[in-house]
């Protein structure tokens, strides 16, 4: 596919998100940017959080886990699943009993506004990391197929993809999102599943014939139980799984903010149920399209891309759609997927960064009315350009995508995943001042022992269990900082 048919394709469903846009829009007032109004149907924020949720992380780097892991990663899903239903059922009538706009303000009513600003400045790290993880996987693989060729370099394409979800952002905010997030959850379901259809025909397969298939099951395992070292053992996944979900959902605000779009806590709960019960079928669909990719990539020697001599099995996917000649079909599929994927999480973290640090940091709520929509807009265009900054510096990093994705949020929200669990579980008082203070030592701990030698720890390798760990040192550091409440 030549460079100008996929710059059209660029071009062509961008214009329908700025018209959903335009619509969306209208009412560029504060509350509909921060909560639509508290009107979203719960069903369209159900489907367009699984596009949230995925994004171009699962769309590519997902499958390109199966080269290593085989089916592993279903485990951590399975802990996703149950991580939804403590949100469902703990924290989303928490947080529709107190009407907040940004979820750490909670912090402020049961700790103090130390430990609000503390919680509020967390999500804004681990959100940088989060969205600009995603966006340069994306960015990285349309610099790979299209952008390299036309001599545009790494930093240009990943202004343009920014620029263009600040384009249709800036006016309706979630309003916008709720909309253009179910578009994107739709196109980029549809092209995995038509890539496994197709990739499947190329292999003279059905789908139950593949999951049938010899190779399959060479890739497939998905319990792994027998080495409680292993990175994939099945209860660091699973546990580490759930603290994932509530972490980077339940105590997130990006997440969240779509939650409270809906009109009351029963509709919030609806969706957070039904969405957990199609991310365990939707991830699975992404395994079996990475068991496909490499199963083909095995069968007709395509080997691994290697970028800047590191070696991407993220682009594994790409690579096999646009350049080994499987038909112009599956290409397109790929492009229009991977669009989806670039904008569907990208657009809700720009909103989620805006919204907090509005709130939590500027006290965009106690200003005079003139003065709110002006300083949004501001904070809008300040957040859009550190994520390009972000995004760009990231391009250094070594490694899986996904992998990385998670090692970085098991450091950063481990201290969001102690402050509210102290609240809730507690009803003891800190001393607010320094609650900072323990967010900080507790990742230092956490990092620190992470890291210690294999030796030492007896041939342990951490994965996802480090984001419980590192909340229960916080949980601690926070015990030691309190007192009975009177």
């Amino acid at each position: 596919m030549s460079p100008s048919t996929i710059l059209l394709l660029i071009a062509s469903y961008f214009i329908v998100l700025i018209i959903i846009s335009y619509f969306t829009g209208r009412e560029d007032s504060n509350a509909a940017f921060f909560k639509a109004n508290k009107s979203a149907p719960w069903y369209l924020v159900a489907f367009g959080m699984i596009g949230a949720s995925l994004s171009g992380v699962t769309f590519i780097s997902v499958p390109g886990l199966i080269g290593g892991q085989q089916f592993a990663y279903m485990q951590g899903v399975l802990g996703f699943f149950v991580g939804y239903f403590f949100i469902a059922f703990i924290l989303l009538p928490l947080y529709y009993r107190m009407n907040v706009t940004s979820i750490y303000e909670y912090l402020e009513v049961r700790f103090g506004k130390t430990s609000y600003k503390t919680g509020a400045f967390f999500f804004l790290l681990s959100r940088v990391t989060g969205a600009s993880f995603r966006l340069f996987l994306v960015a990285l693989a349309m610099q790979y197929i299209v952008f390299e060729n036309l001599g545009v370099p790494f930093w240009i394409t990943v202004v343009i993809s920014i620029l263009l979800i600040w384009v249709y952002t800036f006016k309706g905010g979630i309003k916008t999102i709720i909309f253009t997030d179910t578009l994107q959850t739709l196109t980029m379901l549809t092209a995995v599943g038509l890539a496994i259809y197709l990739i499947n025909q190329k292999l003279d397969w059905t789908y139950i014939e593949f999951l049938n298939s010899t190779d399959f099951k060479n890739k497939g395992k998905i319990f792994f139980f027998d080495d409680p070292n292993s990175q994939v053992y099945f209860w660091k996944y699973f546990v580490g799984g759930i603290f994932i979900t509530i972490a980077m959902t339940g105590l997130d605000q990006d997440m969240m903010q779509k939650n409270l779009t809906c009109r009351n806590n029963r509709e919030a709960q609806k969706n957070m149920i039904s969405m957990s019960v199609l991310l365990v079928i939707v991830n699975f669909a992404f395994l079996s399209l990475g068991a496909l990719l490499f199963i083909y990539a095995e069968k007709f020697g395509v080997a691994i891309p290697v970028v800047d001599g590191l070696t991407r099995t993220d682009l594994l996917f790409p690579e096999i759609a646009m350049n080994q000649n499987l038909g112009q079909a599956l290409a397109v599929i790929f492009i229009i997927g991977l669009i989806a994927a670039a904008y569907s999480s990208a657009d809700s973290a720009l909103t989620s960064l805006t919204t907090s640090f509005s709130v939590d940091f500027l006290n965009l709520k106690n200003r005079p009315e003139h003065q709110q929509k002006p300083l949004r807009k501001k904070v809008h265009v300040y957040m859009s350009l550190v994520l390009a900054l972000v995004v760009i510096a990231f391009n250094y990093l070594d490694g899986n995508v996904v992998s990385n994705l998670f090692k970085f949020a098991t450091f950063t929200y481990g201290p969001l995943l102690g402050l509210f669990s102290f609240g809730i579980l507690t009803k003891r008082r800190i001393k607010d001042k320094y609650a900072w203070v323990v967010g900080l030592i507790s990742i230092g701990l956490t990092y620190a022992i992470s890291i210690l030698p294999v030796d030492i720890i007896g041939n342990y390798q951490f994965h996802w269990e480090i984001l419980p760990l590192n909340g229960a040192i916080t949980f601690v550091g926070l015990l030691l900082i309190s007192k009975k409440s009177r």
